[in-house]
């Protein structure tokens, strides 16, 4: 694919951030377009939010538990770009006019200390360098009509991601059973889904592992004060204006957000 065609993919997907409305999926539009091609785009999406004054501040794993994957039809993982006007903190509320099909998932947040440059780093490795990790939403969002999304559209839109919710207690990874610790995600007071750490591709930490050594082949670290979303640990939860979500993670703690 052209950088032309690229640039053009990239800044109708672009528009469609920015203006909140849905696109017929790319897939559809343009049947040779690879997971290549499709970072590409990314690249281009995130390119423009830069250029609108937004900042990087860490990076997102996408499609880590085979809920989801059987959800979305996708069945490898993925990642895209935070930047801080993505981010909320404990507590805030999102406007939900702010997003186009929006989904919740409870996921383990990674403050890294050190830089992660793969290839060959393993989880002890993501252990050794990370700060603390912390509870998190992710507010997951398509501009992809109807989420009918293949790897290549999913991609293509930063690994469908909308914003996310940090929580305000960090811990020590080393004191937490991040394969074991149980979650719970409860939705205006009752408990919608449940998952565990191994959710996400086994392990978080073989999660963020994977995300360093794939970027590693692109010549790009995880870089010291990251952040990095490790996946999710259940079903997306659909939500809408007037819902109020909580997040709780065994041994790291709760994360709680609304919608208006």
């Amino acid at each position: 694919m052209n950088d032309a065609l690229i640039n053009s993919l990239g800044d109708e997907l672009y528009a469609a951030v920015k203006a909140c409305h849905a696109l017929e999926p790319l897939t559809s539009r343009h049947a040779d377009l690879t997971i290549d091609d499709a970072y590409r785009i990314q690249q281009r999406v995130n390119a423009r939010r830069v250029e609108a004054g937004e900042r990087l501040i860490g990076k997102k794993i996408g499609v880590t538990s085979q809920v989801v994957m059987d959800m979305l039809g996708v069945y490898q993982p993925d990642f895209g770009m935070l930047t801080d006007a993505m981010l909320y903190r404990e507590g805030e509320s999102i406007p939900a006019a702010s997003l186009i099909q929006p989904k919740a998932e409870g996921e383990i947040a990674f403050v890294l200390r050190h830089d992660l440059q793969g290839p060959g780093v393993t989880a002890a490795d993501v252990l050794a360098a990370t700060d603390g990790v912390m509870t998190c939403f992710e507010i997951v969002d398509s501009r992809i009509r109807d989420w009918k999304i293949r790897i290549e559209d999913t991609v293509a839109d930063n690994a469908s991601c909308g914003v996310f919710v940090l929580g305000e207690r960090m811990v020590d990874p080393r004191e937490v059973d991040l394969i074991d610790c149980a979650m719970t995600l409860e939705k205006n007071g009752k408990v919608v889904t449940t998952g565990t750490g191994a959710a996400a591709l086994g392990n978080p930490l073989e999660a963020v592992a994977w995300l360093a050594n794939t970027l590693g082949q692109l010549n790009e670290p995880l870089r010291a004060g990251d952040v990095v979303l490790s996946g999710s640990l259940a079903a997306m939860v659909p939500v809408a204006a007037g819902d109020s979500l909580k997040v709780s993670i065994d041994g790291i703690g709760s994360c709680s957000v609304r919608f208006v």
